[in-house]
């Protein structure tokens, strides 16, 4: 019998997308541009799922560069990975503020076995986007940044999004990440489609470290009350 972690890691292994998108848009995919990524999520993920329990979904945006775009993982970056989950990735190391505020939160919620154990974190779409920012330089883009994009890669986010729910989810609430476009449009998507009987929003992380650092606190419990009462 396959455990949660091996479903996880088969869709990584498989997980792709061909079509044309925007102009001026790139597909950060980490799991075809870094051949040690398979592997680090491999370790991962049978170190905090190698059962079949069931989860509770928790969906983000879509990688950034520093986080799930570098290690696979979302919301984790070089540095919590190793310092926190003993996975090191060689010759590379980054930073993201949202996995700063995730891991600090999951310590207060018992620390990552018994976070992973109940739940799982994805995104809308679990490949990332960059574009060019003002000075030139590559720079995160979110999938609702254009209508384009989003229409381009709708097949993409249901398919995905369906097998991600044959992991083990449960279909009871799923908690979004993102109180703006992003608990907008997943609630139209669930409303369309019925995933799920309710979508719970949370403010992003990123949200909070740059604009209510002062109230991290608050925030980190009303994670935590939500998600352990869903």
């Amino acid at each position: 019998m396959t455990t949660f972690a091996d479903r996880i890691i088969s869709f990584y292994r498989e997980i792709s997308f061909d079509d044309k998108l925007p102009e001026g848009i790139s597909l950060m995919n980490p799991f075809r541009d870094n051949p040690q990524i398979l592997d680090t999520i491999s370790m991962f993920y049978r170190k905090y799922y190698s059962d079949n329990r069931k989860r509770h979904l928790i969906m983000g945006i879509n990688p950034g560069r520093f986080g799930a775009g570098a290690t696979g993982i979302p919301f984790t970056d070089t540095i919590r990975l190793e310092s926190i989950c003993g996975i090191s990735l060689k010759g590379m190391k980054t930073y993201e503020t949202s996995s700063v505020f995730m891991y600090e939160m999951i310590d207060r919620y018992g620390g990552p076995e018994k976070f992973y154990g109940d739940h799982y974190i994805s995104s809308v779409s679990p490949l990332g986007f960059t574009a060019a920012g003002k000075k030139g330089a590559e720079v995160n883009y979110n999938y609702y940044d254009n209508r384009e994009l989003t229409e381009s890669i709708m097949d993409f986010i249901l398919v995905s999004l369906r097998k991600q729910i044959d992991f083990g989810i449960y279909p009871d609430t799923c908690f979004c990440l993102g109180t703006g476009k992003n608990y907008k449009f997943i609630s139209e998507l669930n409303r369309k489609y019925k995933f799920f009987e309710r979508i719970v929003p949370l403010e992003h992380p990123r949200f909070i470290m740059q604009y209510r650092l002062k109230k991290k606190e608050l925030y980190i419990n009303n994670y935590i009350s939500r998600l352990r009462n869903p």
